[in-house]
């Protein structure tokens, strides 16, 4: 009989000889779907990882409600977030897991990125059509389906993924357990989103989002809101005496009195007079003290020698302490110069680099300015600290010093920064909970086009967003798990972010955009709900079914 055991002698523990016919056969097939779990059991996982996020934003949403944590609020959290929190985790996560092999592999994430935006956009395109849209409104759609959620949602979804489905492991990485899978889907999901942030608030936010007066079928409409809007409370009158506006004569303007006039000067200055403020005559480059331009007369007193006469010695307050002696006296007076000589060095430095830059040929100047205008509007600390966690990791010094294990680097430095970096996912969740119940409370559209054209708006949104590019990325990322050479794809963490981040609900930086911009804000509120709450758990089973699916044909 053929058995994998047909070529082996095996010998027992009394040293006797076994034939292979003497060895009993074993079934060492398996079935196709044996390595994952049946649907029932991911309908459970997928099920509680769905919940754990329900939970943590759950408090968040009720807070809101209550009126407790407010817009405002929410506001400062999110950039408490985005600035400490959130590079304390990617330093954490990201420094610690990369090296410089992998470095070059994730070249594949732009890749990816520009493909699912062209599906998304396509898609959106092709559903306006058949839904007959105008121009602002397919723009809505294209936004909602270009720009999806790749931050507070899959994040948690892959953190609890990794920890409740088997089969994520990287055969690649020796002892690879669900932390790591999860630090390397926080580590792709990252990356996808910084992309996306850097097109949602450029094109996203001055074209597919933009304000209702930008598109010319709408501004006779706009300035007419603006001539009779309600709230214009600008006291400029257009035509005097329109209205009831009467001019007011010359007598009846209130003239307040002005300064206690002095011998040899009027009561009211000049328009071109050098007095300042305070009616101290000012210094003239060109003072004679006798007829010159500008004095009174002859006997005009030099502007030096009335500075002189007019000037006092200055009184000390009441409360303010006497002058220090001794060591006291010493000590401040050897910080005062201290903090003076470095004020001249600071101003010098600045003066030369000035100098410096202004010796420099135009175009390097100007290759300079748009240079550091593209670091200043492009990166954040999120970017900088994904930009410090690659130098760290490149260098295998550095990230020994911070990361091995008891080291005194290590246990103070790194340990504080993953400390407040486990924050970061938390808040995100209470931040999504709190935006959920602001933009379900008044979702009544005060647009007329809005109340007629609503419900086709939304359901065209969530088509774009959540079904279509799932369908058409499917095969395309199916083909490129299995044909692409790139080490990466073989991570099973890094499928199922790909696959998530199709069907992933819209961007909640969309609706602050909305607001801003006042672009469809009632039926931005009906799409975050449908999608937050209604959709997500049946899309979500849905996509991670796709992923295994997808990883099992290709062999990853």
């Amino acid at each position: 009989m053929s058995s994998p055991y047909a070529s082996l002698v095996l010998v027992n523990n009394a040293g006797l000889n076994w034939t292979p016919d003497d060895v009993p056969s074993f079934d060492v097939t398996t079935t196709p779907h044996e390595q994952h779990p049946s649907l029932v059991g991911l309908v459970a996982l997928v099920f509680e990882a769905v919940l754990e996020v329900i939970c943590v934003s759950l408090p968040g949403y009720i807070v809101a409600r209550r009126g407790l944590f407010k817009p405002e609020h929410q506001k400062f959290v999110a950039n408490l977030n985005m600035w400490l929190f959130t590079p304390c985790l990617i330093f954490s996560k990201l420094a610690k897991q990369l090296n410089p092999n992998q470095l070059g592999d994730l070249a594949v994430i732009p890749v990816i990125f520009v493909i699912q935006t062209c599906v998304s956009y396509g898609v959106a395109i092709c559903v306006s059509k058949l839904f007959r849209f105008e121009k602002r409104a397919t723009n809505f759609v294209t936004a909602m389906s270009v720009f999806g959620n790749s931050n507070s949602l899959p994040i948690s979804l892959v953190i609890s993924l990794s920890q409740t489905l088997k089969g994520l492991s990287w055969d690649r990485i020796q002892g690879d357990h669900s932390g790591l899978v999860s630090s390397r889907g926080i580590l792709y999901l990252l990356i996808f989103q910084q992309l996306g942030q850097m097109v949602r608030w450029s094109w996203g936010f001055h074209v597919l989002l933009a304000k209702k007066d930008q598109y010319e079928e709408y501004r006779d409409e706009c300035a007419e809101e603006g001539r009779y809007r309600d709230d214009d409370n600008s006291g400029e009158v257009l035509i005097p005496g329109l209205d009831g506006n009467e001019e007011s004569s010359d007598d009846e303007l209130y003239n307040p009195a002005g300064r206690t006039p002095v011998a040899g000067t009027s009561g009211a200055s000049s328009a071109g007079s050098d007095d300042d403020e305070f009616g101290t005559p000012k210094k003239r480059s060109t003072m004679s003290g006798y007829g010159g331009d500008g004095d009174n007369g002859p006997l005009a007193i030099p502007s030096d020698d009335l500075n002189d006469i007019m000037s006092f010695p200055r009184m000390r307050d009441l409360d303010e302490p006497e002058a220090a002696k001794g060591v006291r006296g010493f000590l401040a007076q050897t910080n005062l110069a201290l903090r003076s000589a470095f004020a001249r060095t600071t101003e010098k430095s600045r003066r030369f680099c000035l100098f410096t830059y202004s010796k420099l040929p135009q175009r390097l100047r100007l290759l300079l300015e748009k240079s550091l205008n593209f670091l200043s509007e492009f990166m954040n600390p999120p970017l900088w600290a994904m930009l410090l966690s690659i130098v760290v990791a490149s260098v295998p010094q550095l990230q020994q010093l911070f990361f091995e294990k008891g080291s005194f680097i290590k246990n103070s430095v790194t340990d504080a920064v993953t400390q407040s970096g486990s924050v970061a996912v938390p808040l995100i969740l209470v931040v999504l909970g709190a935006n959920l119940a602001n933009n379900t409370k008044d979702s009544d559209a005060h647009d007329p086009e809005e109340a007629k054209i609503g419900s086709r708006l939304l359901i065209a949104s969530l088509i774009s967003r959540m079904l279509l590019p799932t369908l058409i990325m499917t095969p395309i990322l199916a083909l490129i798990a299995k044909h692409i050479p790139v080490s990466i794809l073989d991570d099973p963490i890094f499928i199922v972010v790909c696959f998530l981040l199709t069907g992933a609900p819209s961007a909640l930086q969309l609706a602050q955009i909305c607001q801003i911009n006042e672009v469809y804000e009632g039926v931005m509120s009906k799409i975050l709900f449908q999608s937050y709450v209604v959709w997500i758990l049946p899309s979500t089973l849905a996509l991670v079914m796709l992923a295994l699916e997808t990883l099992e044909w290709a062999g990853v």
